[in-house]
């Protein structure tokens, strides 16, 4: 896993990681003819973060990086997996977590806003982690309507952030497996499936296939798609 960071120190010398380079990021930027380094994420430890997962949760302990899966998880988180892989991945998502997580609103915006890397013309929000919180989720929808020369995009199963109000320039997906399934009405939805004949029975585009980066652009049209499971999984599971 090729993975680098740029870090800035942003006020009281706390200090926000984006990450660069990794295999993902680097198919988008080559898809939409940009350079390596006009596209980033932002990311949180994963299952910590994400107050609305279920089926899916699964934690890497900050310390150790053992694995635990939720209680009613089917399948295994990936970024979570990569945090039980790789500690620096890990620290540095938990670096993140811990310089944002008390501040205020406009604190939070200023310390992101410092912190994006001066290149940036595409940030994934959360390739791990989630909106642990409102004053967090709009802390990012400021930053987008502050940096309209940049496009946001990410996943979520925090459902009403994807229908609520955001610049033209930031666009969430509900991600299925959540606490709120029950409630999706119209709203943009990614599914996990087995493989891409499941997709296909389910009558679902396998995104990520062909062009391992094409879910950006379903994720910015507001098209509803499948992704096939990847990543270690549990044996019972």
């Amino acid at each position: 896993m090729d993975n680098r960071y740029s870090t800035a120190i942003g006020q009281n010398g706390k200090m926000l990681t984006f990450s660069t380079g990794n295999t993902k990021l680097l198919e988008l930027a080559h898809s939409l003819g940009l350079k390596a380094n006009q596209v980033t994420s932002f990311d949180l430890p994963a299952g910590y973060t994400c107050p609305a997962a279920d089926i899916c949760q699964s934690f890497s302990n900050r310390e150790s990086g053992k694995i635990t899966d939720g209680d009613n998880c089917k399948f295994r988180c990936y970024a979570a997996s990569m945090e039980a892989r790789y500690k620096p991945v890990r620290k540095a998502h938990w670096r993140n977590f811990d310089a944002l997580h008390k501040l205020t609103l406009n604190a939070m915006v200023e310390l992101i806003l410092s912190s994006i890397p001066v290149t940036a013309k595409i940030v994934r929000v959360h390739a791990s982690g989630d909106f642990f919180s409102k004053r967090y989720f709009q802390a990012w929808v400021k930053v987008a309507t502050i940096r309209t020369d940049i496009k946001f995009y990410g996943y979520t199963k925090v459902l009403p952030y994807v229908n609520a109000d955001k610049p033209d320039n930031f666009h969430l997906i509900y991600s299925h497996g959540g606490k709120m399934d029950s409630k999706v009405k119209c709203e943009p939805v990614v599914y996990v499936v087995k493989n891409v004949a499941e997709a296909v029975e389910r009558d679902l585009y396998p995104a990520c296939i062909d062009n391992p980066a094409d879910d950006f652009n379903f994720i910015m049209q507001g098209r509803t798609f499948a992704l096939c499971l990847h990543g270690t999984q549990p044996a019972r599971k």
